[in-house]
């Protein structure tokens, strides 16, 4: 975006998220869901980073809670902030937090606690009795909501000891409170409450506490205030006090001496919380040693020392903006969803493949809907459905295309087939997914020639089919003055190019782009022919004898290489140097007959670089442990794999002693 466009944005995204603010700390009724806000936060932090002399005086960014707050309740002036915590949704934020403190200091641990989904809150206690409750509201000003917190069965009302002091914590509704609730309400034909933390909220305001006591809430405590006063000088030792005092703590906090033990306690409790009787949405990772508060610091709105991971959204909630179509290697026109950018596991998402037109019909998708979307396989983002309540009447019915958005060509549907295709052999835009697939990661691997290189290449007319990649040399004059080029990325992708000369066969087969060939049964067409030639030579029946390979995928390999126009492109490829090599025998299979396991996060290759070299010296690279499993690669983050491997005695080595095993294959 331009800047013009990036500050009108800025501006869009501050209104849109004080009115979510206001529905959501005040009329406890948000109107989407937390994922979506955290997306269009997420989105306005990074403007706002990109252009921070722009930033709007009334911007969320630093703000706790809402500015509003009603005015039938009293207000409350918090005399120590009420302050938030900066969320982060991914392992690399993490890593990224623990180093900034780790350059402040080395002697620490963490306290891990489950992020409660309810309502933060404020209670005050003098010579042991409890005298104020209040809401956080906007981290300096709450409401009153005393003769409401004392309905709550579980928060004591005097204190064993006679102390004076404030403690913070969530009020929050069992989701058992709920379900009952919302039976009687149905039953009475009033409106269902939504949620836990909805419901909570509501409770908490009421005029009337004797409504408060029939929604039996349940208060976790977990900050202390000047815990120095009580001679406490870690968050382990406040919890355990707040128990000894008769506050309910909730009792899946766990004390972590490194990241790595905070990573695997998020793991176990993203299934865990799946079994809870309340609502959690995260993990808040506080240092646990109080007295390093202040030596770490604080922003305007959070403490340095603490962040809440947020857990992956299964499915978010996010608008359709437009419904675009590609043209893939084959042919088949696949139509992309582009959506408002929305996290989904730790990731940004901006598009999401809608696979065919009987997929687009079924879920009746329009743009300008607003959709539900989650990964497929963790990976894939998928368009689930969409949420009718927020149609506008004026969004139009889905028309599939009758021409290819490439060439203009007449599309054709097959018959039994779900997809249309383009069937123009000269289609560019056939021609252009080929090149991108042969140069991807997974086939030569040609560092430095991604979609938008290849696509700029093709534009100026420098590739026409993939052999052309091989004579890009010749217009180095050209290239370098092209803009964000220059003699060494030049000189990187050239070398890049040469390199891949010498690819492996496998990857060289996969590249190709034969109809229904995937990389594993490129693999086993390598192993099986041990050359190019053998394979151009293969038979439908030879063809059979090898796993995975049917009678659809045989059929194919063997019309691709009878193809006069496909032998004249290998033979050109042949012609300037490339020479695809068996790696798989070359490597003496170094790894035959050996199960592996890749783990955590690798430092130096990628784990699809690892599991593909596992492959490719002769091994299996598996997903999940057993006692078949030869030894496990784990890195940082290994959480349960690597503890099922220790429990089993299975051998554990590190990506350094990994790479040194394989380090005359690479």
């Amino acid at each position: 975006m331009t800047k013009e466009e990036s500050l009108k944005r800025m501006s869009e995204l501050v209104k849109i998220l004080n009115q979510y603010n206001y529905e959501y700390y005040v009329l406890d009724s948000p109107t989407v869901e937390d994922v979506e806000y955290d997306s269009l936060m997420h989105e306005l932090k990074k403007l706002e980073e990109e252009y921070p002399n722009d930033i709007l005086n009334n911007t969320p960014t630093r703000k706790v809670g809402a500015d509003y707050l009603k005015t039938d309740l009293e207000q409350v002036v918090h005399q120590n902030q009420m302050m938030s915590l900066q969320d982060v949704f991914s392992f690399d934020e993490l890593y990224e937090f623990d180093e900034r403190i780790r350059k402040i200091t080395k002697n620490f641990t963490y306290c891990c606690e489950l992020k409660i989904d309810g309502i933060a809150s404020t209670i005050h206690y003098e010579d042991g009795l409890l005298v104020l409750g209040a809401t956080r509201g906007n981290g300096q000003i709450g409401e009153n909501i005393t003769k409401n917190v004392l309905q709550i069965a579980t928060l004591p009302k005097v204190l064993n000891q006679h102390l004076s002091m404030e403690i913070r914590g969530e009020i929050y509704m069992k989701k058992s409170v709920l379900n009952s609730l919302n039976e009687k309400r149905k039953e009475q034909g009033e409106p269902l409450l939504a949620n836990p933390r909805n419901a909570a909220g509501g409770s908490l305001r009421q005029l009337d506490p004797n409504i408060t006591k029939e929604r039996k809430l349940d208060q976790f405590a977990y900050t202390l205030v000047n815990p120095e006063n009580y001679g406490l000088t870690k968050q382990t030792d406040v919890l355990a006090f707040f128990k000894s005092l008769g506050f309910s703590v909730n009792e899946n906090y766990r004390l972590c001496h490194n990241i790595e033990e905070v990573i695997s306690y998020i793991k176990e409790y993203d299934e865990k919380r799946k079994t809870l009787d309340y609502a959690t949405d995260g993990i808040v990772i506080k240092v646990n040693e109080l007295g390093l508060y202040d030596e770490i610091g604080y922003t305007v709105k959070v403490p340095k020392w603490a962040v809440a991971y947020k857990f992956p959204a299964e499915i978010v909630t996010t608008k359709l903006n437009d419904i675009i179509f590609t043209v893939g290697r084959t042919g088949i026109i696949t139509p992309n969803a582009i959506l408002d950018p929305v996290l989904i596991a730790g990731t940004t998402v901006s598009r999401a493949t809608l696979n065919n037109e009987a997929f687009i019909l079924e879920r009746d998708l329009r743009i300008g809907d607003y959709v539900r979307v989650r990964k497929a396989g963790e990976i894939i983002p998928e368009v689930v459905d969409v949420d009718l309540s927020r149609r506008d009447i004026n969004n139009k019915k889905f028309v599939m295309p009758s021409f290819c958005p490439a060439c203009g060509n007449l599309l054709v549907k097959k018959d039994q087939e779900a997809e249309h295709y383009c069937v123009n052999p000269e289609c560019g835009g056939r021609i252009l997914e080929g090149i991108i697939h042969f140069a991807s990661r997974q086939a030569m691997d040609i560092d430095g020639l991604g979609d938008k290189q290849i696509e700029l290449f093709y534009e100026l007319g420098y590739l026409k089919d993939i052999a052309d990649i091989y004579k890009l040399p010749d217009y180095k004059d050209e290239i370098i003055n092209l803009e964000r080029f220059g003699e060494k990325k030049v000189g990187n992708l050239f070398n890049s190019i040469e390199e891949s000369k010498n690819q492996s066969l496998d990857r060289f087969i996969f590249g190709l782009g034969i109809r229904f060939v995937g990389s594993k049964a490129s693999k086993n067409l390598a192993k099986y022919f041990g050359s190019l030639a053998n394979l151009m030579k293969a038979t439908y029946d030879e063809l059979l004898l090898i796993d995975d390979i049917g009678d659809v995928m045989a059929k194919s390999i063997v019309t691709y290489f009878q193809d006069k126009k496909h032998i004249d492109l290998i033979n050109r490829l042949l012609s300037y140097g490339v020479k695809p090599i068996n790696k798989i025998e070359e490597s003496l299979r170094l790894f035959e007959g050996r199960t592996i396991v890749l783990t955590g996060t690798l430092e130096k290759m990628s784990r699809d670089e690892g599991n593909d070299l596992i492959e490719r010296l002769g091994g299996k690279a598996a997903s999940s442990v057993s006692k078949k499993t030869s030894f496990v690669v784990a890195g940082p983050g290994a959480g349960s794999k690597l503890a099922k491997a220790k429990e089993l005695n299975i051998p554990v080595y590190n990506e350094d002693e990994f790479i040194e095993m394989v380090k005359d294959y690479l």
